[in-house]
């Protein structure tokens, strides 16, 4: 039976919200190009602020996952809210490239890491028999949020500017994490739905171990894993950077238009989370890598070659699918391979490798931009990366599955 009077769905919603607000971060191509013309910034400058604030996620994830693996998520999430609203708050200040990766970049990125870590790794627990639908939808809600926030932004930088815009969100989001952080709560150890009978073995065939960070780290799989989480994120985090200043330069749409754009790729974020984590539930998790993969190396070869808006779409669109899908399953491969109780933390630690490909994806873009004039050569490396993560996760299927046969034959001993 239930072994909390705690409605579950209501934690998760309220983690969704959560997530939604820190979302609009991935909306930020929309204030990027504003900010270039305001103060004449190059590609690279600019886009060092979306990069910084994604470099500070993993930072703050590990040490609130270690937390609200102690002490439950409530007043992480708090905290996490507080921090990011200020730094976008006070981003609506900055004069200076400095002041924006101070408050933008590196308050607002600790923020979004400090929310994401205490709402997917409690999310998570709450449902054992559903790990990747329930990773899939917390996920979504960081999707989600620059579905909703670009347009509402493009739109509020179009009548008051972008600094006015920066100091509105700062204090809706805090209000929105606050409110929301109040009805999270962890589950009781050892938790099981009503009803429901953990599997015996489970895709890494250490369901039953609970490895601790140093554990974790001694495990060859950790950094298997964790190169092919780098390998995964890369060509979505060059496209989420750059999506609408690719559209207005390369497709030569609108801001408002770039701007809609940007709200269907990250639209196709959202639903690539909880798409690609039903897919793993029902298929395998690896399985599901392969796919995304496989979609990604062919959407960034295709991607050189669009020069309209519906191909445009359709292509960042499908990078943003499989993007989502990324995040969405790996929580529940790293709770799988290396044990649920100690997630936030363990988890934390394997999103090092968002901070890497958040620095190789959007600064390759700029790069190549700044010395070409063009982003072929970075959309056709990216593919190529992805090409190579078709591999490694061929690999690791391997792994796993020599993993389960080993288990099996010792408990059959």
């Amino acid at each position: 039976m239930e072994q909390t009077h705690r409605n579950r769905w209501v934690i998760l919603f309220a983690g969704i919200i959560s997530n939604l607000c820190i979302g609009a971060v991935y909306a930020w191509s929309v204030f990027q190009k504003p900010l270039m013309s305001m103060y004449k910034w190059t590609p690279s400058e600019a886009s060092l602020t979306f990069t910084l604030s994604l470099a500070m996620m993993p930072i703050a994830m590990i040490i609130a996952g270690k937390i609200q693996d102690q002490k439950g998520p409530k007043m992480v999430v708090i905290v996490g809210g507080i921090l990011y609203g200020a730094g976008i708050f006070f981003a609506g200040y900055a004069q200076s490239l400095i002041h924006l990766y101070l408050s933008y970049g590196v308050l607002g990125g600790l923020g979004v890491g400090a929310v994401y870590a205490c709402a997917i790794a409690n999310s998570v627990k709450w449902f054992p028999d559903k790990k990747g639908l329930a990773s899939g939808l917390i996920a979504a809600g960081l999707g989600l949020g620059a579905v909703v926030f670009a347009p509402i932004a493009s739109t509020l930088i179009q009548g008051y500017g972008v600094m006015s815009t920066f100091k509105i969100w700062g204090v809706g989001y805090l209000v929105v994490i606050i409110i929301a952080a109040q009805f999270l709560h962890m589950p009781p150890a050892n938790y099981r739905p009503n009803g429901w009978t953990p599997p015996a073995s489970m895709s890494g065939g250490n369901s039953a171990i609970d490895k601790n960070w140093k554990e974790m780290l001694s495990d060859p799989m950790f950094y298997i894993l964790l190169t092919i989480y780098t390998m995964g994120a890369i060509s979505g985090l060059m496209i989420i950077g750059f999506a609408a200043s690719i559209g207005q330069e390369v497709i030569k749409l609108s801001a408002p238009t770039a701007a809609l754009a940007v709200s269907i790729l990250a639209l196709a974020n959202t639903f690539g989370r909880i798409f690609w984590g039903f897919i793993s539930d029902k298929l395998g998790r690896y399985v599901a890598l392969i796919g995304i993969f496989l979609v990604s190396a062919a959407m960034m070869f295709l991607l050189p070659q669009v020069s309209t808006f519906l191909p445009f779409v359709l292509v960042i669109a499908l990078v943003g699918l499989c993007f989502g899908g990324l995040l969405g399953i790996f929580p529940a491969i790293t709770g799988e391979m290396f044990g649920m109780k100690n997630l936030g933390m363990n988890y934390g630690i394997m999103f090092s490798a968002f901070a890497v490909a958040a620095i190789i994806g959007p600064r390759l873009a700029a790069h190549f931009k700044e010395i070409t004039g063009e982003y072929t050569q970075a959309f056709l490396i990216a593919s190529v990366i992805s090409a190579c993560g078709v591999v490694m996760a061929i690999y690791a299927r391997y792994q796993v599955n020599k993993r389960v046969k080993q288990a099996s034959a010792a408990c059959a001993e």
